[in-house]
């Protein structure tokens, strides 16, 4: 398990239960649907209506609906992660921008990077849908250089904007509006390689062609194609996923496949956040990760 509990001026999950969480983004409280949250709230009634904005599913799933905000003028705040700063928004998923479970990713990808730069050598890493750039301006702040891949117009135009709210215009970050499976065919074929790669992907998807991402169906090819891009110093392949029909024992064997034959060591499991209020776990998604034989002490 890897465990987050939020960090200082920026996330807390302050309760949970009844299929909902409260949250704390910055200087707003939120409350959205968690369809894992079985169990009883901690905090009073009163506490829980104490927010900013609430997310209305709709009846046929929980991603999709509507916000009602006490003050509708206001539809975009920041939140800061360490010395970054992060555009948070009101879209019509129950999603705002960042996604706080990945903390320890961030951290862990970002001890390597600094090692490794550190030691004078360059640092090249592949963020496959990217989003709104969190771990690819954590990685450009600890000196890597980045290449951003999305298929989303509009998420990379959000991840230039928190590019310019960290003051990162200086780093080297390309911001690629592309399907990440010929994305990264390509790559192979031109025998381009990565020292760090990063896969977040969706359930469902499509591309800026609407090409069509079905996780089961197109995750394996993928991870297969990145363990391929890997270069000989390669540090790490982290691989992130939100489908509950799957377990971590699968993604642990898909990065087994992935990594065959380059040695170091592969990590698997759920990515967890612990509220505040009756100190739970909330489980939010799976993960795997491999670090390279020189990470490993």
């Amino acid at each position: 398990m890897l465990e987050t509990r939020g960090w200082p001026g920026g996330y807390a999950l302050l309760d949970s239960g009844n299929g909902r969480k409260l949250e704390r983004w910055g200087a707003l409280t939120l409350v959205r649907p968690e369809t894992q949250a079985l169990w009883t709230p901690t905090l009073t009634k009163g506490e829980w209506a104490a927010i900013d904005a609430v997310f209305d599913a709709t009846l046929e799933d929980d991603e999709h609906g509507r916000w009602r905000v006490n003050a509708p003028e206001r539809q975009s705040w920041t939140v800061p992660f360490d010395a970054l700063t992060f555009e948070c928004r009101f879209t019509s998923f129950r999603h705002v921008g960042l996604f706080p479970e990945q903390a320890p990713h961030w951290i862990w990808m970002e001890e390597r990077i600094r090692a490794r730069r550190a030691a004078g050598a360059p640092f090249r890493l592949l963020n496959l849908f990217g989003y709104t750039g969190a771990a690819s301006l954590i990685a450009a702040a600890a000196g890597a250089e980045v290449c951003h891949v999305d298929a989303s117009k509009k998420a990379i135009e959000w991840a230039r904007a928190n590019q310019a709210a960290s003051k990162l215009e200086h780093r080297p970050v390309r911001w690629i509006c592309d399907d990440a499976t010929k994305f990264a065919e390509r790559e192979a074929r031109r025998a381009n390689r990565y020292d760090g790669i990063i896969l977040d992907p969706p359930k469902f998807g499509r591309g800026p062609n609407n090409e069509k991402w079905e996780l089961f169906d197109r995750l394996p090819a993928l991870l297969a194609t990145c363990g391929g891009l890997l270069s000989d110093r390669a540090s790490f392949l982290i691989l992130t996923a939100y489908a509950v029909r799957l377990s971590y024992l699968s993604l642990y064997e898909l990065m087994r496949d992935a990594t065959r034959g380059r040695g170091g060591a592969i990590a698997a499991g759920e990515l967890i956040i612990r509220e505040q209020a009756g100190g739970r776990f909330l489980s939010t998604s799976l993960y795997a990760r491999w670090a390279g034989a020189d990470l490993l002490t």
